[in-house]
């Protein structure tokens, strides 16, 4: 998806309001971004999809003098999402939001921060039931223009730490990343490497933490210049993995933040000659499908992205109806998936 502007179909269906018979504002059909922004419609509950018009537009048209009832939409907002990681957020939130007769919005910043604010005056017009940010920040600014429209907001895998009253669904990262260290040192391997996501995001910070600390507590040195840390994707892993490789003093093993990481540095390893998990073994992030199609199939720390997304949907619903979520702050747990990517050092 971009920013260009894009045609568009007028469907003359109404979004179905969950509140009351007050019909919501006219959808439009299509696929890319709004032109005021970049915001993408999604199916919602009755089979309608869109980007809801302003109040204006219907005042102008003469429908109605009194104030509409409030469109019966979720916002989900990425700053990328054209991956399956992202999808799989999507299909978790959709799975509540269907069954709650509520459309989504899917937007995308592209971390661009112009396209950012735009966003925001857009999503204030549209007045959504609640937003849900992943990896994500909002500032202070933005925090209370949400409050003061009474649009409630959930993090996901949010990318800083939050107020204690600000919702937030997550994963335990920090257990995921000890997991990973105490399966490859129980393996027998003592050079070790880390590629992370950037240390900008709490999760990546989390990971790298869990990891390091059950290496410290085995005994086994973090080299520093065995630990690196990346962007989440297949080429920063790549390029992080033929450094790392193409040295005398190579690591046995490594441990890349995202299952996309994990795969470049297959990539790297595969170029250098090396063969997994012979030469190298490799543990990755996430979970994904495409780990089980990789060569060998990936062994990776199984992040439960659907849940976290459909937890998140549930707790904007429960906000939605002016009611607080039993819990603000959930962290689901991880699992070590192990499948043909790790071994014994070779030669042990």
């Amino acid at each position: 998806m971009n920013t260009s502007t894009q045609s568009w179909s007028a469907d003359v269906r109404r979004a179905s309001s969950r509140r009351g018979d007050v019909p919501s504002a006219p959808v439009m059909t299509g696929v890319g971004p709004s032109k005021a922004g970049s915001s993408r419609p999604a199916i919602g509950a009755s089979g309608s999809v869109g980007v809801v018009r302003g109040v204006e537009g219907r005042l102008r048209r003469g429908e109605s003098e009194r104030p509409p009832a409030r469109p019966s939409l979720v916002e989900l907002v990425f700053d990328h999402m054209h991956s399956e990681w992202a999808m799989e957020v999507i299909r978790g939130v959709e799975q509540v939001l269907s069954a709650e007769r509520t459309a989504l919005v899917l937007s995308e910043l592209h971390g661009n921060r112009g396209q950012k604010d735009r966003w925001f005056d857009d999503l204030l017009d549209r007045r959504p039931l609640g937003v849900i940010l992943v990896v994500l920040k909002l500032d202070e600014r933005q925090r209370r223009r949400l409050t003061e429209a009474g649009v409630p907001v959930v993090f996901v895998d949010t990318a800083e730490e939050q107020p204690p009253e600000v919702p937030v669904v997550g994963s335990a990262n920090w257990a995921g990343g000890l997991a990973v260290a105490r399966h490859l040192t129980g393996l027998g391997h003592r050079r070790i490497a880390m590629i992370s996501g950037p240390t900008a995001l709490l999760c990546s910070r989390a990971r790298a933490g869990g990891f390091l600390s059950a290496l410290a507590a085995e005994g086994v040195p973090a080299a520093p210049h065995r630990i690196r840390y990346g962007d989440f994707r297949a080429h920063g892993g790549y390029v992080h993995g033929l450094e790392l490789l193409d040295r005398p003093d190579r690591p046995t093993a490594i441990f890349a933040g995202s299952d996309y990481q994990a795969l470049g540095v297959m990539r790297a390893a595969h170029e250098l000659g090396l063969s997994v998990p012979r030469d190298l073994s490799v543990v990755g992030y996430d979970d994904l499908s495409i780990t089980e199609w990789s060569g060998p199939p990936l062994t990776t720390v199984r992040q439960p992205l659907r849940d976290m997304a459909a937890t998140a949907a549930r707790m904007i619903m429960t906000l939605a109806r002016g009611q607080r979520p039993p819990y603000l702050r959930i962290d689901l747990a991880t699992e070590l998936v192990l499948r043909q990517s790790t071994a014994p050092p070779g030669g042990s």
